[in-house]
């Protein structure tokens, strides 16, 4: 498995991580997760990525891996409430970084990340004061940030945080010229979620799932020559092409399926894409995207 350094944090990842969301959200086995990550980890994961408010995602890895600590890298989220309501006082952060260690069975994460919180949350200065506070009680070696578009600019400028975690797919192409630009010249390291678009080529109608149905419409106007019936030509398609912007480190990918992880692992072994085939898909989302495609959150 490739690796590639996370910019200033220095730490060399693999180039796919494991997001961890889906086993809280879709709730998956224990013994399913436990077979799951032990694979992915013998193939070589070395990143994977959780959050306070993914349900008991963290409770799950802290069960399953926290006996090979040593084995990965190990990244999370606070801010966020289980319903998403956004939590950003220092005594909320430092409640949530306290679950998350507790829920992970270990005495410090690797990375800690502010999820989704607005500008205006991050001017206040309060967020960021209690990230660095974590960092400075050993709680997290380094802090980062996950967003999107005009919050995510806001996030980079204020040139605190050691990584940027944002949309990076065929379905969500902004950050391409927005975001990854100024996160390099920072020295940011990436980590691309969602770099296949929640796979939303499986859908033949609309899904019902409100969360994946702005990809399944970009994608239906996009109409990606590539797409043609195959959802692993595609997958490979997709995660190549995040492969291929040079600014990411690691790319994050869901699933609960035991033998998934390795699969995926597969479809990057030919590495970043072509010039041409990349010049393909950038020069189609020219064409297509309308100004309202920004990086979903």
């Amino acid at each position: 498995m490739e690796k590639r350094i996370l910019g200033k944090t220095g730490m060399n990842v693999s180039v796919l991580g494991f997001g961890a969301g889906e086993i809280g959200y879709e709730g998956a086995d224990q013994a399913d997760i436990d077979r799951l990550l032990a694979s992915a980890l013998e193939h070589g994961l070395n990143a994977i990525d959780t959050a306070e408010c993914y349900v008991d995602s963290e409770e799950k890895l802290g069960r399953s891996i926290s006996n090979r600590r040593n084995d990965y890298f190990l990244f999370t989220k606070c801010g966020h409430k289980g319903n998403f309501e956004g939590a950003w006082s220092a005594e909320e952060i430092e409640a949530s970084i306290n679950k998350s260690l507790k829920n992970l069975k270990t005495d410090y994460v690797d990375l800690l990340q502010l999820h989704s919180c607005n500008k205006d949350v991050l001017a206040k200065g309060e967020a960021v004061e209690a990230l660095q506070k974590a960092r400075k009680e050993g709680k997290t070696r380094f802090i980062g940030y996950s967003g999107d578009g005009a919050d995510a600019v806001a996030a980079i400028e204020m040139d605190v945080f050691d990584t940027l975690q944002t949309s990076v797919s065929i379905l969500d192409q902004e950050c391409i010229e927005l975001l990854l630009p100024k996160a390099k010249a920072k020295n940011m390291g990436v980590i691309a979620k969602r770099p296949i678009g929640n796979a939303v080529w499986r859908f033949k109608k609309k899904p019902d799932n409100e969360y994946v149905q702005e990809y399944w419409r970009r994608l239906q106007e996009l109409a990606y020559d590539f797409v043609n019936g195959d959802p692993d030509a595609v997958s490979e398609r997709a995660l190549r092409f995040t492969l291929s912007q040079a600014a990411v480190a690691t790319m994050i990918v869901g699933t609960t399926k035991p033998e998934r992880w390795p699969q995926n692992a597969e479809l990057i072994a030919k590495g970043a894409l072509g010039p041409d085939e990349l010049k393909a898909i950038r020069d189609r989302w020219a064409a297509i995207a309308g100004k309202d495609w920004v990086g979903q959150v």
